[in-house]
């Protein structure tokens, strides 16, 4: 099949046999979560690249619901894997430099136990007899192949939707053994909504005539149509409405011919049917409902006291990453997880990336540039590979730049502001761009050094550089932040593009016990002059460049201003510091004046300074 209309993330999946597939059976019993315990467990797997001697080069990779082991093509010969754009040589996720292990999980059925595995009690398939498995049975026979394979701690695990669920589970259950976790596309748990369409799938499954309590083994016909209708469901989920329009707006009335027993009146549902009739030839009906009532009871909990507390067993780096189309694990349970890893201190960084594809996003080639450098990113820094930061030093700004901030020039306030945090202290930095501020701050003996940015792309240079980072927007304020949980706060040069000027300031103090703020002078005398004698919109050559149709700023505010408002509001100032971009100096003399650039030192009335 090459017609467009069907492509989808299950398209380079097929029943082929694995060539490339190991095995290992482990014979002492597994106890299992929920009670009971399998006799023996069978762990399906592949492996890319060499591991190195001293066994810190290994990523593991956790499929989601219907993958499998093979997770790429092992050379130009082998069949597609379905996540080849990120794994393989010079890739993200770099096989010429990586041992990475893909298992099929526990409870699937592409080599690993499962239901259609042999229940020795019985020298028949398991069927329905198979137990209840959970996400956390599916990390123990994870770890027993780690222990096999002579790995002791994973330099990465990643993994989207279930793949999130096991990654998160390593990392909370194994902290010791677990470097960097890479979450996509997951949540805590699941929403109600998505819980809804798993218990739809599995009744379609139970209610065909084929289903025969689960023992269909050696029965004619399984639960075909049943199964094919829980995966047309499922691929409702994956898709967004705006991947739905795209798809089948144009020709909802061109189905496609195709030899299938579902209604195909629409081209929604030729593509609907032929996706079902497709996932039969190659998945088990009780794989199929074992693994999704795992990954419905998998629950950290819904408040944000109960994940934090859960979140605190980790002890590793974090990249979390969600989708804006995404409804089925919507992004504001990927903001649950990154808020419950900010209350315990964790090095996170977190961006919900923009795109139309929905929850398939992960797996698709669109967003790519943006989602799968990240992981590049952030991998190659936990392996200590990050670039010089001479690549991104003072003239990262020119390379390109957070709308956020008006300066696209050499930063003259860096060292200025980083000159006045005080020693050891921890850092957060909003609006912090490309990182220029927080690398310095990190440079220097800062315990703990977070930004806070919106910018899409400016996220992806900032974890490239090593930097942690959350994409949030300043306006909606600062609450995944305790009170006084950083020792310094700094926003530099954005204060003139924020909309909430009195929300963003009154969190800062909130949040930080000192707290620093630089921005643009709009009393500048060249300003001045421009719009009192050449009635010109003010423009200058230093940090206050734009013209007025493409400027950031929202604010026109000067120093005086600032200093009014402080007192309004009984912000105790501690200090000032007044500079000329221009002529790269400090001014002493009349600074709403002569100064373009302002920095000020602030806390709430009666902190130290």
């Amino acid at each position: 099949m090459t017609d467009k209309l069907f492509d989808s993330t299950d398209s380079v999946r097929s029943a082929k046999p694995l060539r490339h597939a190991q095995s290992v059976s482990f014979g002492a019993p597994m106890a299992l979560e929920l009670g009971g315990s399998l006799p023996s467990v069978t762990v399906c797997y592949e492996t890319y690249g060499r591991l190195n001697a001293a066994a810190d080069n290994a990523i593991l990779v956790c499929h989601a619901l219907s993958g499998d082991s093979h997770v790429a093509k092992h050379d130009e010969n082998d069949d597609p894997g379905w996540w080849d754009i990120l794994v393989g040589p010079g890739k993200p996720i770099d096989t010429d430099r990586f041992f990475v292990v893909c298992p099929n999980l526990l409870g699937g059925c592409r080599g690993s136990t499962g239901p259609g595995s042999i229940n020795p009690d019985t020298g028949k398939p398991y069927g329905r007899d198979f137990p209840i498995i959970t996400v956390s049975d599916m990390v123990e026979a994870e770890r027993r192949l780690a222990d096999h394979l002579g790995i002791g701690r994973w330099l990465a695990v990643l993994g989207g939707s279930m793949g999130g669920h096991q990654t998160i589970t390593w990392a909370t259950h194994y902290p010791d053994r677990v470097c960097g976790a890479i979450p996509i596309a997951t949540s805590a748990r699941l929403t109600s909504q998505a819980l809804a369409f798993d218990v739809v799938g599995r009744n379609a499954i139970r209610r065909d005539a084929h289903f025969h309590s689960g023992q269909y083994y050696d029965k004619p016909h399984g639960p075909d149509v049943g199964l094919a209708i829980a995966r047309m469901i499922g691929h409702i989920t994956y898709l967004s409405p705006a991947a739905m329009k795209q798809k089948f707006g144009a020709n909802r009335l061109q189905p496609r011919d195709v030899a299938i027993e579902f209604e195909k009146t629409f081209s929604v549902g030729s593509y609907l049917g032929y996706q079902g009739s497709k996932f039969v030839e190659r998945f088990d009906a009780n794989s199929y409902m074992a693994i999704t009532m795992a990954m419905d009871l998998f629950d950290l909990g819904d408040s944000p006291e109960t994940l934090a507390a859960t979140f605190s067993r980790a002890r590793c780096r974090w990249l979390v990453l969600s989708f804006t189309s995404d409804w089925l694990f919507p992004p504001e349970q990927s903001r649950d997880i990154v808020n419950a890893l900010i209350a315990n201190k964790a090095a996170v960084s977190y961006c919900n990336v923009r795109s139309d594809c929905g929850h398939d996003a992960f797996l698709l080639p669109n967003e790519f540039a943006s989602y799968g450098e990240m992981i590049r990113g952030f991998i190659n820094n936990l392996a200590g590979c990050v670039r010089p930061n001479g690549d991104f030093d003072d003239a990262d700004e020119p390379r390109g730049h957070s709308p956020t901030s008006i300066f696209h020039q050499r930063r003259l306030d860096y060292e200025r502001i980083v000159e006045l945090i005080p020693s050891g202290a921890s850092v957060l930095d909003l609006g912090s761009g490309r990182g220029g501020l927080l690398s310095r701050a990190k440079q220097k003996d800062s315990h703990r050094v977070i930004g806070v940015e919106l910018d899409e792309q400016a996220v992806l240079t900032c974890i490239q550089r090593g930097l942690d980072v959350v994409q949030a927007d300043l306006n909606k304020g600062l609450r995944p932040f305790a009170d006084q949980q950083f020792d310094c706060v700094v926003l530099s040069q954005t204060l003139q593009a924020v909309h909430d000027v009195e929300g963003v300031i009154a969190d800062m103090l909130r949040v930080g016990r000192l707290c620093i703020v630089s921005f643009p002078n709009f009393g500048f005398h060249k300003l001045r002059r421009m719009l009192a004698d050449e009635g010109r919109s003010p423009k200058s050559t230093g940090v206050l460049h734009h013209e007025w149709y493409n400027t950031p700023n929202i604010r026109f505010f000067t120093i005086a201003d600032f200093d009014d408002f402080c007192r309004q509001k009984n912000i105790r100032v501690h200090r000032r510091i007044a500079l000329d971009t221009e002529a790269s100096a400090e001014v002493f003399e009349d600074p709403n004046l002569n100064a373009d650039l302002a920095i000020f030192v602030i806390s709430r009335s009666g902190n130290a300074g």
